[in-house]
């Protein structure tokens, strides 16, 4: 049989182009590969040396290496060595989706963190300026100022604020499914939509 008919091939090679996309698109910064490095960490039985993981994707070990610096910066990967080994391994922080999940709650957590920040050092430099574009201005950074005031209480009532994988599966499994429902509903009512 050959390599483009067997199943498991396939399957692994789906799972390598599907976790790369799904990286790339959620962290800016980290590239397809650093994704497939994502999934073959989780393919893989244990934590994995840099030359494993270039043989394993086929690709350099100086791609590799670029990627996991960028993957453990997010969060996502972590690298150790064994006392008495030459070579460090890498391995998830967690399983995975949660630590993909993790890192990028923790992304958003400091966006609404900068913003608010953002909009208060606006709002001081503004100070007593008076005019119309002085006025204008200030509308517009109050406006952004509350918007991000409202996502950092949804974010501290909602989400833990913790550092590492969250397993949204198990926190889900606590929630009442009526109020999942309720939660849905006033969802789909704020932005207008019907469920389909």
């Amino acid at each position: 049989m050959s390599e483009s008919e067997d199943p498991v091939h396939g399957a692994r090679r789906m799972l390598l182009d599907g976790v790369g996309a799904e990286v790339v698109a959620s962290f800016p910064g980290i590239t397809r590969l650093g994704g497939q490095i994502v999934a073959a960490l989780y393919l893989s039985d244990g934590p994995q040396s840099m030359d494993t993981l270039s043989e394993m994707l086929g690709r350099s070990k100086s791609n590799i290496f670029s990627n996991l610096r960028a993957l453990e910066a997010a969060g996502i990967v972590e690298k150790t060595r064994s006392r008495g080994s030459r070579h460090d391994v890498f391995a998830l922080r967690g399983p995975y989706p949660d630590v993909i999940i993790g890192a990028y709650l923790a992304k958003l957590r400091r966006v609404i963190a900068d913003k608010q920040d953002l909009s208060a050092r606006a709002m001081r430099m503004l100070g007593n300026a008076h005019g119309e574009e002085a006025n204008a201005l200030r509308a517009r950074v109050e406006a952004l100022g509350r918007k991000y005031e409202k996502f950092g209480i949804v974010f501290e009532e909602l989400m833990p604020a913790m550092d590492g994988p969250i397993d949204l599966e198990r926190l889900l499994s606590l929630v009442p499914v009526k109020l999942l429902k309720a939660v849905g509903a006033v969802t789909r009512r704020a932005f207008g939509t019907k469920r389909q």
